[in-house]
């Protein structure tokens, strides 16, 4: 199976260098990943590097934490349009879904979809799954889902875990085939990829492309 389209190439460490992302964004296009998935002070450099590959730029927003203000968040994704991106992966307000605040949650979501919307940009929105309760999951979930959001992405990778097959399926039921699910975090074997792809994952966020294929 030629899993390359799924591959958002990513590189969100706190120390990667300038170095790292030509590395990233020469791999990404030399593998026809669907993708980069970089920090916002990288959105230029690899909207520079990769112009013309047809490989796109995501940018994180809110990230890793989710806990900024929606304004920060409204702006980052404005922001990150202008330098080039072509999609976004917010993390929603983790704290807030835990103290059961699920108004402020979709508040919070909702003015982030409606901004990347309003400039073409495809959203994801990050649960962390691996901070969640079951029926926090699904609560989260349903919020994405009447957001807009195009897709629903499971984690950060750096909250302790990753995606997992038992979550991957249950929230593509969840949201139904209107929203996309993108798997990341401990993505780093060709059988665990094949195996969330066929849990439903439509993308893949992994730093293990070209192990991958």
């Amino acid at each position: 199976m030629q899993i390359s389209h799924t591959i958002e190439h990513t590189l969100l460490k706190a120390d990667a260098c300038e170095n790292n992302i030509v590395k990233l964004c020469h791999e990404a296009s030399e593998h026809k990943f669907h993708a980069v998935c970089v920090n916002p002070a990288y959105i230029k450099t690899a909207a520079k590097l990769l112009y013309g590959t047809g490989v796109g730029v995501v940018a994180v927003i809110g990230f890793p934490l989710g806990a900024t203000f929606t304004e920060i968040k409204v702006q980052e994704t404005f922001v990150a349009k202008a330098q080039g991106a072509t999609e976004v992966d917010m993390v929603m307000n983790i704290g807030w879904a835990k103290s059961g605040d699920w108004e402020a949650v979709e508040r919070d979501i909702r003015r982030v979809v409606e901004a990347a919307k309003s400039c073409g940009l495809t959203v994801k929105v990050i649960i962390e799954t691996t901070l969640l309760t079951e029926a926090e999951k699904r609560r989260a979930a349903e919020i994405v889902k009447q957001s807009g959001a195009d897709f629903i992405k499971t984690s950060t990778g750096f909250a302790g875990g990753g995606a997992t097959i038992e979550d991957v399926r249950n929230l593509k039921a969840w949201v139904g085939e209107g929203v996309k699910v993108k798997a990341a975090g401990g993505i780093r074997t060709r059988a665990a990829a094949l195996a969330l792809i066929e849990a439903g994952a439509d993308r893949l966020g992994t730093s293990a492309g070209p192990e991958l294929v």
